[in-house]
């Protein structure tokens, strides 16, 4: 375990002076500053912080992160692996057993017993600014996050709740594919249905669809669902409603969740989950997908890893060489950064 203090830092806040910490996601419609890490595989933590203060990101201290060499990465599924699990994927939905579903690997490298993801998160806000950036360290509790989301999964203020779905990759708005469309459409209509189940009834909307949106290196079809949550409803029903988000596990959902536990080899944990921030005093929260991600493994055999997942959704119009592709394109710039590559990082932004 690392003894530095926990903390976390989010949209130009950052918080400290840790009060409580709790799974039940009830806590997040009481009152405070909340922290909220929840794994894909549905562990959830919930910190509440009392000292919540302006700061922006810090410029990176040299020396402060000693990452990775970029050599050092291992992968969960090897390309021969992955490719054959987009195959795979490809029979069921021949089968009509699912309509589309995520494929996803999870890179590991050791690190030091002294790694700060806050000092990190530094780098990736110079190398790879997102609009979901942040840090959730609390190291007592198994927690070492440093995100850098481009992916909206909850946003929350009042009683109004938006989704921003993400689906469909390329280096340039040239590079998507009609197939790119196809799946972003599936997959808003699969947050539509989430997000109906705890809304008001006939309030769901899309006020944006199949948004070409720029990111650091690639481009992304993002599109907007939006809703009024019902009025006996919280952050547990809405979780529950929604979580995992609809664009990384595939649909229909349920049938999605069974294909990726026989293909994926290792657990996701906070990669696909959701990462952010919840104010419960003035009812708002922002939670992104856990995607573009990075956190530390302290019970790893032979000591501290770095993990990081890519991954991509898998349709009938899937090449697996392409969707391998997309999740080095994906991965390459973020483990750059990490590895220390961050002056030719920030040069190429």
């Amino acid at each position: 375990m690392s003894d530095l203090p926990s903390l976390a830092r989010f949209g130009g806040l950052v918080a400290s002076d840790l009060r409580d910490v709790t799974s039940d996601p009830a806590a997040l419609d009481s009152t405070g500053f909340w922290a909220v890490a929840a794994d894909f595989e549905g562990r959830l933590v919930c910190a509440r912080f009392g000292d919540v203060r302006k700061q922006p990101v810090p410029a990176p201290v040299p020396g402060a992160w000693r990452g990775p060499a970029a050599t050092d990465w291992t992968s969960s599924l090897d390309r021969a692996a992955y490719t054959a699990g987009v195959r795979r994927i490809r029979e069921h939905i021949a089968k009509g057993e699912v309509y589309q579903a995520n494929l996803c690997r999870v890179l590991s490298a050791p690190v030091e017993p002294g790694a700060d993801v806050d000092a990190l998160t530094a780098l990736l806000a110079r190398g790879n600014p997102a609009p979901y950036a942040g840090t959730i360290r609390l190291p007592a509790h198994g927690v070492e996050i440093a995100t850098a989301s481009p992916e909206l999964y909850l946003r929350r203020d009042g009683r109004t709740v938006e989704s921003g779905p993400i689906k469909g990759t390329g280096r340039t708005a040239a590079d998507l594919l009609e197939k790119d469309h196809a799946e972003n459409v599936m997959i808003v209509d699969l947050v539509r249905n989430d997000l109906g189940r705890v809304a008001v009834t006939g309030s769901v909307t899309v006020p944006q669809l199949c948004e070409v949106e720029p990111h650091p290196g690639l481009v992304h079809l993002v599109s907007t669902v939006r809703a009024e949550l019902s009025p006996h409803e919280g952050w547990g029903g809405l979780l529950r409603a929604t979580f995992p988000p609809g664009s990384v596990t595939g649909a229909p959902k349920a049938s999605a969740l069974e294909i990726i536990r026989a293909l994926e080899t290792s657990p996701r944990g906070p990669y696909c989950g959701g990462i952010g921030w919840v104010d419960a005093d003035r009812r708002t929260g922002e939670l992104a997908v856990g995607i573009r991600s990075f956190w530390i493994d302290r019970t790893a055999p032979g000591g501290p890893q770095l993990r990081f997942g890519t991954g991509a959704g898998i349709t009938w119009g899937s090449d697996p060489e392409r969707e391998w592709a997309e999740t080095e394109l994906k991965a390459s710039r973020l483990l750059a950064v990490a590895s220390g590559a961050y002056e030719v990082t920030a040069r190429t932004a």
